[in-house]
């Protein structure tokens, strides 16, 4: 049968695959449009199996806030290219969304999809075929106070709520929320700027603290002094440790002259309230990834031999 532009179009717009995919399917399918998706969906899964290999190191993070919570998450590309796709950015605005309801990676990979009766990870896995390389859902988290507010910050925005560093700051108070609000707004820019290790000295992890002191403990040593001197050199130079990788003790990006601590007390006068920072999350984009190297002139040669 003759397969009409206007066919080809419909499909094209339900699917977002190629022109020649979509004449294809619906020259195989004899025109049935929804046997042509199913056709284009399977070939679209053949196309992610290929590509599953493939390190997808780039992408997005998304944010999404409700009313005292707000979650994070990051959905990987394999370029960047492919982050600034409209349909890519959909597809982790959405993810976000999912992640406000269940939170946990492991809950949200296995939540519907909105719209859809297919899950998180499987709606990414069909849209690897559409997109045209690998895709995964990587991890999410999620923030929730009682009373007070969780403020999202967003560096390098490429959409409202998407870019390449995310960052979550909740306080609990029983003052005024919007200024709760815009107080962990601050902190969370700061934690963007600073990436602190933990909220307190007490949730540092021990075996970074050990390492530090090691360190610390050679170092004093080397300059000959007695151990009882070495020992309360050791603890000097952890408190400044301490100030700097602990987010109440670090100085405040916004006003170096006082720690986070001193400004979150400052703040409840706005506040109207006591308040306090009880968590905050930083997702930046590829960390802890092992991004793959290739030889380019290595590739040409086997190319060659081949």
């Amino acid at each position: 049968m003759t397969i009409s532009a206007a066919q080809v179009k419909e499909l094209r717009d339900l699917t977002g695959a190629g022109m020649m995919d979509c004449k294809a399917a619906l020259n195989e399918t004899n025109g049935n449009m929804e046997e042509a998706v199913d056709w284009l969906r399977k070939k679209g899964i053949s196309k992610a199996d290929k590509k599953a290999g493939r390190t997808a190191a780039e992408g997005l993070i998304g944010v999404d806030a409700g009313v005292r919570e707000a979650a994070v998450v990051e959905v990987n590309s394999e370029t960047d290219f492919v982050a600034r796709n409209a349909a890519f950015q959909e597809i982790v605005a959405n993810v976000a969304k999912v992640a406000l309801a269940y939170g946990t990676t492991e809950a949200v990979a296995a939540a519907k999809y909105p719209g859809s009766d297919k899950s998180v990870t499987d709606t990414i896995k069909d849209a690897v075929g559409t997109i045209g390389e690998n895709m995964g859902f990587r991890r999410s988290a999620k923030l929730t106070v009682p009373h007070g507010a969780v403020a999202t910050y967003v560096h390098n925005a490429v959409a409202d709520g998407l870019g390449k560093l995310g960052v979550l700051v909740a306080i609990e108070t029983t003052g005024n929320e919007h200024a709760a609000n815009a107080f962990a707004r601050q902190v969370a820019m700061h934690v963007a700027a600073t990436s602190p290790m933990a909220l307190t000295a007490e949730e540092v992890d021990p075996a970074a603290v050990e390492r530090e002191k090691a360190i610390f403990a050679d170092q004093a040593r080397q300059t000959g002094k007695p151990e009882a001197i070495i020992e309360k050199m050791v603890e000097g130079r952890l408190r400044k440790f301490y100030e700097e990788v602990v987010l109440l003790k670090q100085a405040f990006v916004l006003n170096p002259d006082i720690t986070v601590e001193k400004a979150l007390k400052d703040a409840e006068k706005e506040i109207g309230a006591p308040a306090k920072i009880t968590a905050f999350l930083r997702f930046a984009l590829g960390e802890g990834i092992e991004k793959e190297t290739t030889d380019f002139a290595a590739e040409v040669a086997a190319a060659v031999k081949k």
